[in-house]
């Protein structure tokens, strides 16, 4: 008898306290619905808005002036496991000695593992990163930015891919 009742109580107190964190903490189902709703419009926003920050980048570019790659990209969420992204010939794609947009992506890949921008001084060597400078991330609403040019001197990479990631990021307040 007393091995039944202290069985039921622990179910009524287990049942009470399983109540007691649904309380407190929202379903993880409603978090993953939110969160897949801030991802989608973020998309949105990009694709809406992404045509317009690569002008800005490639009139930022021209006033340098420089030719070579622009590529953006939005990573929703805070981890990258997927992401969406446009790029933009600004003059020159390659030429005999370098793939523009190659570095371009080198530069958003390292950004996309370290969420820090490009060319860290900081960053430990590794296979498939060069260290490029010329990279941008951005936190916004929903996950993050990323824009990098190749084509100049890094700075100068910085200086047009920032121009057009900080209008675009503007879009997602």
């Amino acid at each position: 008898m007393k091995k039944n009742y202290l069985i039921l109580m622990l179910v009524i107190t287990s049942g009470f306290l399983l109540n007691l964190e649904a309380i407190n903490n929202p379903p993880i189902k409603a978090l993953t619905e939110m969160h897949l709703a801030l991802a989608k419009s973020g998309e949105q926003l990009f694709l809406k808005h992404g045509e317009e920050c690569l002008t800005i980048i490639e009139k930022a570019a021209n006033k340098i002036p420089m030719t070579g790659v622009a590529v953006i990209a939005f990573i929703p969420g805070d981890a990258t496991s997927t992401w969406i992204s446009k790029m933009r010939v600004v003059g020159k794609l390659a030429d005999d000695k370098v793939n523009l947009l190659g570095i371009a992506y080198t530069k958003a890949a390292e950004m996309a593992v370290t969420l820090k921008n490009s060319g860290n001084p900081e960053r430990k060597d590794m296979r498939g990163e060069y260290g490029y400078i010329g990279g941008v991330i951005k936190k916004v609403k929903g996950g993050y930015l990323v824009g990098s040019f190749s084509g100049g001197k890094g700075e100068d990479d910085v200086a047009a891919a920032k121009e057009g990631l900080d209008w675009l990021a503007a879009k997602f307040d």
